[in-house]
């Protein structure tokens, strides 16, 4: 397997620590990142200021270099309410803009777990207790909304995506309409078996015309490489390339158990670790897959990749941009803070290897 590095670190990582505010005390990564007309990088963060219960909001950060971000205000930008729960919590914003509106899905748990780290592996998690809820899990699954923006500041929520009873998220719009279409990756967690082609949670893509009417979904790709473990899924939104659509995914590999952590599944904790790759989508066609990488493009090596106050290994893009020619990826670290890496384009495509049939 390919270990050479394709991506340079940003010195300053992360480039975004939390604090300040009380509702991102703990934990701030997972970033939704896009820029404006006006060339300025806007940057959506996930953000949490406590861990019991993990109740997560959507903040926003602004910057010119798309480096040194400041604060937009003291309150979030986005919040468990205004999807329709005080007591959930809205995830892993990805953003985008089509025509003269700003798009954000995100992920959206109606009932906020409690988490408590292991710093080894997954942190123990269990349902909290809430007076709206009555404990009923099925009931708290986790779906993916839109909410839509006309000055990329003052969101609200617009509709469900995804249904209520499937574990629905990693979630995202493409930037652009395609054949006059909108288009949407997902991974649905219970879509797994013979019925579906695929042995873990996958990449399924779908599209619209009115963003209310969705087609019945396509398998775009499962895990097929040990470091992809039993589960996929999209991380960044598509970007267009001379060549076709440019997509980030991650892959989870379950390296060991840890038989002395108890979860709330089971007497043992996965010890995981995130990893990237990409794939690479007909410009006319996205549900073809043209190419693929083989091997991983990225995977944690940096202290703060490894190491961090929720699940250690882990790196999460779910921001991406072009400048000049290179492609700048905003991503989380072990569900702590928020770091920047870069690659010239022509390097993640060189990496690419054609899909037969």
């Amino acid at each position: 397997m390919s270990t050479t590095q394709i991506f340079t670190r940003h010195p300053a990582n992360p480039i975004i620590w939390p604090g300040v505010f009380d509702w991102r005390l703990a934990v701030t990564f997972n970033p939704g990142v896009i820029r404006d007309d006006e060339g300025r990088f806007l940057l959506y963060e996930r953000a949490a200021g406590q861990l019991r219960p993990f109740h997560c909001y959507i903040g926003m950060l602004e910057s010119d270099d798309g480096v040194n971000f400041t604060q937009v205000g003291s309150d979030p930008v986005f919040t468990p309410e205004m999807a329709g729960s005080r007591d959930g919590s809205v995830q892993d914003p990805r953003v985008v803009k089509i025509d003269d509106r700003y798009l954000m899905t995100y992920a959206f748990r109606p009932f906020a777990w409690n988490s408590s780290p292991t710093g080894v592996s997954v942190p123990e998690s269990w349902e909290a207790s809430y007076d709206a809820f009555d404990g009923n899990s099925a009931a708290n699954r986790t779906r993916t909304g839109l909410a839509v923006s006309a000055d990329g500041r003052a969101w609200t929520h617009d509709r469900w995506l995804t249904p209520i009873d499937l574990d629905d998220r990693d979630v995202i719009l493409f930037p652009e309409r395609i054949g006059g279409r909108y288009w949407m990756l997902r991974r649905p967690h219970e879509w797994v078996g013979p019925d579906y082609g695929c042995d873990g949670p996958s990449i399924w893509i779908t599209s619209s015309s009115d963003l209310e009417n969705w087609d019945t979904p396509t398998l775009l790709a499962h895990a097929e490489q040990p470091w992809e473990g039993g589960r996929i899924g999209g991380s960044t939104p598509p970007v267009r390339v001379p060549e076709g659509w440019l997509t980030l995914y991650h892959g989870v590999e379950y390296v060991r158990q840890i038989p002395w952590v108890r979860t709330a599944t089971g007497p043992a904790a996965n010890h995981v670790c995130y990893r990237v790759g990409a794939l690479l989508l007909d410009a006319d066609d996205p549900r073809r897959v043209i190419a693929r990488t083989v091997d991983f493009i990225m995977e944690p090596t940096e202290y703060y990749e490894k190491h961090g106050l929720y699940i250690p290994n882990v790196i999460f893009p779910t921001g991406n941009v072009i400048v000049r020619d290179e492609l700048w990826v905003y991503y989380g670290v072990c569900d702590t803070a928020i770091a920047l890496a870069t690659a010239p384009v022509a390097q993640i495509m060189d990496r690419l290897v054609p899909v037969e049939g």
